[in-house]
């Protein structure tokens, strides 16, 4: 063990960095539920947002293009259309404040449709997750990947903030 250059304590496996990840956000939503001040809505829905974008980014940059043809191809799409289903909700709530009509309602919804892509990624067996763990990828270093990318665009997100999220697969026209 002593001749191994990795320390064993720093090596994460991708799924337990995603799914800490997804209770991170859901403790977020609980403590913008519980709150009654605004500011304090304003800044836990921004943490929201930043988390979300900064998930999104590492799922769609390493952990789907990794898992490509390797598990059901249908769990791939509906995640990148939920995802920009989520990303729209992001930009708007990060444009506007607590006092703005249909905000809490927005991020009620946002935390409903990250619940929905919680439980199809984490389902047991049949889930995003179990099909992963079953398809032979690299979880450890495809974590060690993950939490690169999360701790650059964390750095980013402190330094300049991070851009609005984009949608990959949605087709946003304007009306």
């Amino acid at each position: 063990m002593e001749d191994m250059p990795v320390d064993v304590m720093e090596m994460v496996d991708a799924v337990a960095l995603l799914k800490s990840d997804h209770r991170k956000v859901e403790d977020l939503f609980v403590q913008y539920e519980a709150s009654k001040d605004g500011d304090q809505k304003t800044a836990l829905a921004h943490q929201i947002c930043t988390e979300l974008k900064v998930h999104t980014l590492i799922e769609e940059e390493i952990f789907y293009p990794a898992l490509a043809g390797k598990i059901e191809g249908d769990l791939l799409d509906e995640a990148y259309v939920e995802h920009d289903g989520a990303k729209v909700l992001v930009n708007d709530i990060e444009a506007g404040s607590a006092s703005d009509d249909y905000y809490d309602a927005k991020v009620k919804v946002l935390s409903e449709e990250i619940k929905h892509h919680v439980h199809e990624e984490e389902m047991p067996d049949t889930g995003m997750f179990a099909q992963a763990r079953a398809s032979g990828v690299d979880l450890i270093s495809l974590g060690a990947d993950l939490k690169a990318r999360k701790e650059e665009l964390l750095a980013i997100s402190q330094d300049a903030g991070l851009p609005p999220a984009k949608p990959t697969v949605v087709n946003l026209m304007t009306v």
